[in-house]
């Protein structure tokens, strides 16, 4: 036991030093995009420095010594750009708080720069098409320099009802920062798992249920869940039209706030958001210290008592609001047999849309990529070892039995998920006078267990997903070492209202804590010493 303690000092002593500390900006990894953009202002940092330190924290850290796995591919234009930002600013132009600032995308997300756009697939390895989606396009515009594609869930967690959260063919599994034996959970788990690590200061996931505020949440940072057509998903390997969306996941929320002002608004080529430019806010304008004042805000328990730890830190966060100003409300959520309901319907209409979707993606990829339908891709997995050694594909395989997206019960069930959603969320929000909802975002990431699954200690995503209303989630304190995250849920388009909740409670509790790449738990300091305390 007493080589076992060493070993996990020696440990320790690594992640707070190399680990910590590799290769550092000049303000420190885990500066905020707004420190940053103040760094250049002064003339102490550029862009091109920022781009250089991310790439040598992630040889250090992602590609080498804890192997984190959060990136798939690095942008080889990358250093161009941000020379020729920084070249910009010299010049006296400064296209906004992103100007020169690295980000991350999803790599289901597509970018016209060389790298393709895989999903975690091989069958897509060469789905290079030399387009910016709309919102990379955003991105550009408002002057972030596209770094890379990151690592996710494959399929964004829908090709197997036993899949691992950040597990794909292509990147292999994400490692969680904080206990690299613990998910990153998805499907934006590389996303998650690279701002929570310092490699890089923003990034982009997208979510169809959880796939952003979960991986935020287990990584400990901020994710938005934006209202769905609020930013365009097009160029996005999809899943639903009804569900998806992209959305900021950063260190602060000011950095979401920037983020979302660059990617919101309407895009012809998405119907989805024909309302986005009319709902289109300033984020940054509303984030003031007193925005909980006087606001009712409902307390809602739904998990209660799946982790207790989890419940104790919850209980602190309820404190903190109410020391900001907020008036707190007990809400009563819907029963089991109302969620159940919202579940099963959202499951069989996801699997209709899925196939829709995909194939109407695939037909427009170029002809380097052979798979154009679900059926391609199916028969490309079963011959394909590399792509089933962990779990096969039985969420494929059901969506490509199910009826199309035209038969009047898949109209039905999609109806009835919607409606069900929507008038749980209102039902809360009228009847208590709310203008948002707190819970709990989930419990501490469970340990990575492909044989018999990750525990799961509930989540507060599917009413927010399915209604297609905003979730926003942030650190709220941490068990055990472990992040634990809170929950902001409002009505559609509510996200400013949401990010100035969220930069409030940030601000008045600083609960964030950087990980230390332990590989595991009780590698932690004091657990070391409590196996063996001499």
């Amino acid at each position: 036991m007493l080589k076992t303690v060493r070993f996990a000092a020696v440990l320790v002593a690594l992640a707070t030093s190399a680990y910590g500390q590799a290769k550092p900006a000049a303000l420190g990894a885990f500066a905020s995009g707004a420190e940053q953009q103040g760094a250049m202002r002064a003339g102490a940092l550029t862009s091109e420095q920022l781009v250089k330190d991310a790439l040598a924290r992630i040889a250090a850290l992602d590609k080498a010594g804890p192997r984190l796995n959060s990136i798939i591919a690095l942008n080889p234009q990358a250093l161009t750009d941000a020379r020729r930002l920084d070249a910009e600013r010299k010049t006296g132009h400064v296209r906004g708080p992103l100007h020169g600032v690295p980000v991350l995308l999803k790599d289901n997300i597509e970018s016209a720069d060389g790298t393709a756009t895989t999903a975690g697939s091989l069958a897509l390895k060469d789905n290079i098409t030399g387009r910016d989606a709309p919102l990379v396009k955003g991105l550009r515009d408002a002057g972030a320099v596209i770094l890379g594609k990151a690592n996710l869930s494959e399929w964004a967690n829908f090709r197997s009802t036993h899949s691992i959260s950040g597990w794909t063919g292509i990147g292999g599994l994400v490692r969680n920062p904080y206990s690299l034996d613990r998910t990153a959970c998805g499907s934006s788990a590389g996303s998650g798992a690279a701002v929570s690590a310092g490699l890089v200061t923003l990034a982009v996931g997208t979510e169809t249920d959880g796939s952003v505020t979960c991986p935020a949440a287990a990584n400990g940072i901020v994710g938005l869940k934006p209202t769905v057509g609020l930013i365009s998903r097009t160029y996005v390997v999809p899943i639903s039209a009804e569900q998806d969306t992209p959305g900021p996941m950063t260190r602060s929320v000011a950095d979401a706030a920037a983020m979302l002002n660059a990617m919101a608004g309407s895009d012809p080529m998405d119907p989805a958001t024909k309302d986005a430019d009319s709902h289109k806010a300033d984020y940054l304008v509303g984030l003031k210290l007193d925005a909980l004042k006087g606001v009712r805000i409902g307390v809602l328990r739904m998990n209660q008592g799946r982790s207790p730890q989890t419940d104790a830190v919850f209980e602190e966060a309820l404190v903190s609001l109410r020391k900001a100003g907020a008036v707190l409300v007990e809400v009563k959520g819907p029963d089991d047999a109302a969620m159940s309901a919202v579940s099963t319907n959202e499951g069989s209409a996801l699997r209709i849309e899925f196939k829709a979707a995909l194939n109407s993606y695939l037909a427009t990829l170029p002809a380097a990529v052979k798979s154009r339908t679900l059926d391609d891709l199916i028969a490309f997995n079963a011959k394909e070892p590399r792509e089933t050694p962990l779990f096969a594909q039985e969420i494929f395989e059901a969506s490509a039995k199910a009826p199309p997206i035209t038969d009047a019960k898949y109209l039905q069930t999609r109806t009835d998920a919607r409606r069900l959603a929507r008038e749980a969320l209102d039902k809360m929000f009228l009847s208590n006078d709310v203008q948002a909802l707190v819970g709990p975002s989930t419990g501490p990431p469970s340990i990575v267990d492909p044989v018999d699954g990750s525990r799961s200690l509930g989540s507060y995503s599917t009413l927010p997903a399915v209604s297609g209303y905003p979730h926003l989630t942030l650190p709220m304190g941490a068990v055990s070492g472990l992040p634990v995250n809170l929950s902001f849920i409002g009505p559609a388009w509510t996200e400013a209202r949401l990010l100035a909740f969220g930069y409030a409670f940030e601000q008045a509790t600083h609960a964030r804590i950087n990980p230390l790449f332990l590989p595991n738990i009780g590698a932690r300091p004091e657990f070391a010493k409590a196996y063996d305390p001499h």
